[in-house]
């Protein structure tokens, strides 16, 4: 399947520094920044640098290292946060957003990292 990426969209803009950002981590690969509308004490977003529109479109054409760097940025920004459960943190939770119903806002992948609070149950019964 082919994807239209926008190179427009607000996060290939902070990739290039057009638009400022609160990093939380960056590594050759992934961005990790907080969110400007949190919704819990801990709300970052991890983005890969390359042009993916969503995690299917990343998981079929990014490389591996680029898979390998993103994962691996999402721990450290949970280790970063302290949250992770093995670690003595409470927990988070990890979200991506595809297409429109999936309500993703920025056709660019990207996960939420949401933590410092009980989240609640992720999806209300049918």
């Amino acid at each position: 399947m082919a994807y239209d990426y926008d190179d427009q969209n607000i996060f290939a803009k902070i990739l290039r520094a057009e638009i400022p950002c609160d990093k939380v981590h960056e590594t050759p690969h992934s961005l990790a920044f907080r969110d400007i509308s949190p919704k819990a004490p801990h709300h970052v977003l991890v983005i890969p640098k390359g042009q993916y529109v969503c995690f299917d479109h990343f998981a079929a054409d990014a490389s591996d290292a680029e898979i390998a760097d993103f994962t691996r940025a999402v721990g450290q920004v949970c280790a970063l946060l302290g949250v992770e459960p093995g670690h003595g943190g409470d927990g988070y939770r990890l979200i991506s957003n595809a297409g429109t119903n999936g309500v993703q806002e920025v056709a660019h992948l990207h996960v939420h990292i949401l933590a410092g609070r009980n989240i609640g149950r992720m999806v209300q019964p049918a």
